[in-house]
């Protein structure tokens, strides 16, 4: 069953007359040509005026929506030769973050994603997506198999955040979390890291810390849910779409604030309407980056991410009178 947004529904209740009508002129023969014209150039504004003037809560569910592509998706359509890589070499393989090698456009990378499930049996396998610490600990392990091999690694990024159960805090969440971060801001290879969906909070940033970082035009970055942020300030998860204005999360506050580096624009009606057209833009933002980031040497990418990262944010200095 399709999953239909609030503010989608008249959007795809004239599609549901326009289809309509077609089946009507294919039974009977009747040519409604003109009227079917009609209803597609007005479904057409109707869609433009909509997904023009979207709140960041109504963002925040479409980059929730169970139809958008997955990282598995994107690497199918992407890549050649994918090899799954699993385990941290310590006893355990999270199913919400996956990790392999392949190739994007002949060229040998190192993949990381967080995958979601279509269905409640593979959500509950991957866990909605959101990693334990042995998902980071592989994740890890891969991005040192790629320094040593010298390949770039992608990061697709699409998690409510880390998985904040007891057994999780047990095997040193916070620790793995923390590792990633020190270790991906050491590593020589080039790094392209791509929100997708959601990218909450340090289970996001765990595999974020990259020379370029982009989202797509209807994904969300914060270091909170929207649902977490009014539970704390209003008591209320209710306010989720107050907390979700006040939390700057959109593609376009955070390419403003220096936080990416570009909005990767999505199809009319986002990526789950026309997911192999927003999974062919963004392999074409992935594909310039690269070239850009192949033309520095090994120091220079460290430099380059470093640099990155300490511009973000701002401040103002006051002189002290005396």
């Amino acid at each position: 069953m399709d999953i239909v947004l609030d503010f989608e529904r008249p959007l795809l209740e004239l599609h549901k007359r326009i289809a309509q009508l077609r089946a009507l002129e294919g039974e009977d023969g009747v040519n409604l040509s003109a009227s079917i014209e009609q209803l597609e150039a007005q479904a057409l504004k109707l869609q433009e005026r909509i997904f023009t003037r979207l709140s960041p809560w109504q963002r925040t569910q479409l980059s929730r929506h169970p139809k958008r592509p997955y990282t598995l998706d994107y690497v199918k359509d992407l890549c050649t030769e994918w090899l799954e890589l699993h385990g941290d070499r310590a006893g355990h393989d999270d199913h919400a973050l996956i990790t392999g090698t392949a190739r994007f456009q002949g060229r040998p990378v190192a993949i990381l994603g967080h995958q979601k499930g279509r269905n409640t049996k593979e959500n509950l396998d991957r866990n909605f997506g959101m990693a334990r610490p042995e998902g980071y600990r592989k994740a890890l392990r891969i991005m040192h198999l790629a320094e040593r091999f010298s390949m770039p690694i992608l990061c697709f990024i699409d998690t409510p955040g880390a998985f904040p159960g007891i057994d999780a805090e047990e095997r040193g969440q916070a620790e793995a979390i923390a590792r990633n971060i020190l270790e991906m801001s050491r590593l020589t290879v080039p790094i392209f890291a791509v929100v997708i969906g959601e990218g909450g909070s340090g289970g996001a940033l765990a595999i974020g810390v990259a020379n370029r970082v982009v989202m797509m035009e209807n994904s969300v970055y914060s270091v909170i849910s929207p649902e977490g942020c009014a539970a704390i300030l209003w008591r209320d998860r209710a306010e989720g779409p107050r907390a979700a204005e006040a939390l700057k999360i959109t593609a376009k506050d955070c390419l403003s604030l220096g936080v990416i580096d570009e909005v990767v624009p999505e199809p009319a009606g986002g990526a789950h309407r026309h997911p192999e057209q927003a999974i062919r833009t963004l392999g074409e933002c992935l594909a310039r980056h690269l070239e850009q980031l192949r033309e520095l040497e090994p120091e220079e990418i460290r430099a380059d991410r470093y640099d990155r990262f300490r511009k973000l944010g701002a401040f103002t200095q006051i002189q002290a009178s005396a």
